[in-house]
């Protein structure tokens, strides 16, 4: 035991370590935000001076900070803007939404909306047409809320030149009709960002502004750390202006930079450059690469065919550049993440990351994104590699019981019954953290902790469970949001409340692990705590 003086001792809780030489205790002595030790109320007397701030926390529950495996808080920033769509699926109360917004726009507006369902478009043509009358012939900017789709008025088609069909440098696609003319539907990144880079901007104050608003909100809802996917050097500029402005960042960021098929040599090294950079609460490290697209549209690479004949193409027009840019980065030092939804796409990076070495430079094992159908032969190379499974089980709150969701209907029974297999992941022994890819789905911890041990809507006892054997109990749940989310960023004092880590905390009003599922998703946040510095606190 230290005999250090804490600067904080928090008493009066009931504390889950997560680390099995000591799972619980009542008291945590902190001091130069790190844990000094752990154990009951014995340690006042062990690390208490005059200055030592002593907080009593009623008998509430502490637990490492919640961390975030995947999401996009700084691009969800942009693309969050106009109507949210989220739980709408009538197609009438969706054009009404659009109609009403249109008619309050002024000159140079554009109708803008995100988190739009497929199952808007069932019996219909995802298509410019569809839109067109009500949002009064302006120019409409879409986004589906998996973020791999787009829908784009006809006005929004000519301000961003798209009047054909165009070559990509990976498997994005402007869809044509019979003649050749655009439809609307624009799928993946590269075609879609064409016209969602013609609508207006925010100022860079504004984007710092709303980033700032989502960080805290996060904070709120008891994370106190998550995995950024997908940015640039411009990206870590803005890290460095909102730590050192205001009262500095509320959660704790590991953010990757972005690789796709078309980046060029430029790129490359600029992102090397960048690799090292960090502040206080952030840094990179990590490089995010995309491998396929979404099964709901046919763009996820697949072993074999979807219902619909497709799903045999990789987000690169040559998987061997795939395999060749990991092993760059890989040799540069970097954590690779790849997004691989489809079970072949899945085996691609499994192949390249055994070819280029399986943990980056600082020990940190490579990681796949979402691995929503993953064939047991890779399953089993997958946990024999060490590889982290970065998975999101709260994206299930899409499909439909009768398998007449677009994700399911374009899967056979066979290949639909290995959705997100979470638990089999775990027994055999692969690492697994968890998160919720926001703005894709709701980035609150407690709502993505309940679907992992659902596998149902929460609040809804009646509901339909998808592969009951994949639900994980309360505490691994709880380690796929701490242990594994930051084991998987390769932060090996984070995650765990024992001597020596970071002391990084979420603090409950009752104990996450006693209360069932279905509670757990309103279960008040009592504070957050960063490095022993309190963040969050809640409103009394």
């Amino acid at each position: 035991m230290s005999s250090m003086s804490a600067d904080t001792i928090l008493v009066n809780a009931r504390v889950h370590t997560l680390a099995p030489e000591h799972p619980h205790c009542d008291t945590i002595a902190i001091g130069g935000g790190r844990i000094l030790d752990i154990g009951d109320t014995g340690l006042l007397a062990a690390h208490r001076d005059g200055s030592t701030e002593i907080v009593d926390l009623g008998g509430a529950t502490v637990t490492p900070g919640l961390v975030d495996g995947h999401m996009h808080p700084i691009q969800g920033a942009e693309t969050t803007m106009g109507i949210d769509f989220g739980g709408i699926t009538d197609f009438a109360t969706f054009t009404e939404r659009l109609r009403a917004e249109a008619e309050c726009l002024g000159p140079g507006e554009w109708v803008r909306g995100w988190n739009l369902d497929y199952a808007l478009f069932a019996g219909r043509r995802i298509s410019a047409d569809s839109i067109e009358d009500a949002v009064h012939g302006l120019p409409c900017f879409l986004l589906f809320f998996d973020g791999h789709t787009a829908l784009a008025s006809h006005a929004a088609l000519r301000l961003a030149g798209i009047h054909g069909g165009r070559e990509f440098t990976d498997s994005s696609e402007i869809v044509l009709d019979s003649i050749g003319h655009p439809t609307g539907e624009l799928r993946e990144h590269t075609a879609y960002a064409l016209v969602a880079d013609t609508a207006p901007a925010l100022s860079a104050k504004r984007l710092r502004k709303r980033v700032r608003e989502i960080l805290y909100r996060i904070a709120g809802t008891g994370l106190t750390g998550a995995t950024v996917m997908n940015g640039d050097p411009a990206t870590f500029d803005l890290l460095d202006e909102l730590e050192h402005s205001g009262s500095g960042l509320p959660v704790r960021l590991m953010c990757g930079l972005g690789h796709q098929p078309g980046s060029d040599a430029d790129t490359v090294r600029a992102n090397i450059a960048a690799r090292d950079r960090h502040g206080e609460r952030w840094r990179g490290g990590l490089i995010k690469l995309f491998l396929d697209g979404v099964i709901d549209t046919g763009t996820a690479w697949l072993y074999e065919p979807d219902t619909q004949g497709m799903g045999g193409s990789s987000f690169w027009p040559d998987p061997g550049r795939y395999a060749e840019t990991v092993r760059t980065y890989a040799e540069a030092g970097f954590q690779v993440a790849t997004h691989a939804i489809g079970d072949r796409a899945i085996g691609a990076a499994i192949d390249a990351y055994l070819g280029a070495g399986v943990r980056a430079a600082s020990g940190a094992p490579h990681r796949i994104e979402h691995l929503e159908c993953l064939a047991e032969h890779d399953l089993h190379r997958l946990a024999a590699a060490g590889i982290t499974a970065s998975m999101q089980p709260l994206h299930m709150q899409w499909r439909a019981p009768d398998g007449s969701d677009s994700w399911t209907s374009r899967l056979d029974p066979r290949r639909a019954a290995l959705a997100w297999r979470t638990g089999d992941v775990l027994r055999s022994g692969a690492p697994l953290a968890l998160g919720s890819d926001w703005p894709v789905a709701q980035y609150d911890a407690r709502i993505g902790l309940a679907w992992a041990r659902l596998r149902r809507e929460p609040g809804h006892p009646d509901a339909h469970v998808f592969e009951p054997a994949q639900r994980l109990s309360a505490y691994e749940a709880l380690c796929g949001f701490t242990t594994g989310a930051t084991r998987a960023q390769g932060d090996t004092d984070l995650g765990s409340i024992r001597p020596g880590n970071r002391a990084d905390l979420t603090v409950w009003a009752q104990d996450p692990l006693a209360v069932s599922a279905d509670e757990l998703v309103h279960l008040p946040i009592h504070s957050t705590w960063i490095g022993g510095t309190r963040i969050y606190r809640a409103e009394n």
